[in-house]
Order: C-alpha cells, then sequence, then structure tokens
C-alpha cells in the first residue's frame, strides 16, 4: 500500500514536497516512481528512483521538470520524496506515487504493480 501526502495549492514559482510512505518490508526491492494526471490528460510519468543494493541511486526525470524537481527515498523509512521547486502552472495535477519491480521500464506506466490514490497539486499564476 502506498500513501501520498504533501500536495496542496501553491503559487507560481513556489516549492512543494510530496512524500510517499509504502507498507510492507520489501520496499527497497522496488524502483518507485512519480506520475501525473491533469484534467482531460493521460498520466504521465515525472521522475522515478532505482537502487542498486548498495550505495548507488539511479534518477530519471522527464524533461520538463528536470532542474526544478528532485526525486529521493529513504529506505528505512519505506518513503520516497518529490521536491518541487520553480513551480509553474502546468504543473497542476494529481500526483501518483507507485512501485515496480522492474527497474528497466521505469518510464512506463504499464509497468507499475502499485498506486497510491494520488495527491492534488494546484499551481497558481
Amino acid at each position: 500500500q502506498l500513501v501520498e501526502s504533501g500536495g496542496g495549492l501553491v503559487q507560481a514559482g513556489g516549492s512543494l514536497r510530496l512524500s510517499c510512505t509504502a507498507s510492507g518490508r520489501t520496499f527497497r526491492s522496488y524502483a518507485m516512481g512519480w506520475f501525473r494526471q491533469a484534467p482531460g490528460k493521460e498520466r504521465e510519468f515525472v521522475c522515478a528512483i532505482t537502487w542498486d543494493g548498495a550505495r548507488t541511486y539511479y534518477t530519471y526525470y522527464t524533461d520538463s521538470v528536470k532542474g526544478r524537481f528532485t526525486i529521493s527515498r529513504d529506505n528505512a523509512k519505506n518513503t520516497v520524496y518529490l521536491q518541487m521547486n520553480s513551480l509553474k502552472p502546468e504543473d497542476t495535477a494529481v500526483y501518483y506515487c507507485a512501485a515496480t519491480i522492474d527497474s528497466f521500464r521505469v518510464r512506463e506506466l504499464q509497468a507499475y504493480n502499485y498506486w497510491g490514490q494520488g495527491t492534488q497539486v494546484t499551481v497558481s499564476s
């Protein structure tokens, strides 16, 4: 089970941090991703993070958020974070946390096995 928090209303240029906490003992085995869905649009990939089981984390971002969003994870807390800076009105969407066992397909929505309920992010201009 994945539970997101941290969404809300913010002005353009502002920041928000989303959190997603997972239940279960196998969190560190999964690649974690964030997706978003704006009204009338399909759900799209935002970013993802994988872990090699040792010390290295790998992150992946869609072009529109590079340099503004940062994904991170704390395996001890079973939590993944999405720090969003320099927010734009076009970032407005419901943001979903998801988990996949397939680290090679982290950009693909269909690869994800588990999804959170979503949290609303609204950026006003």
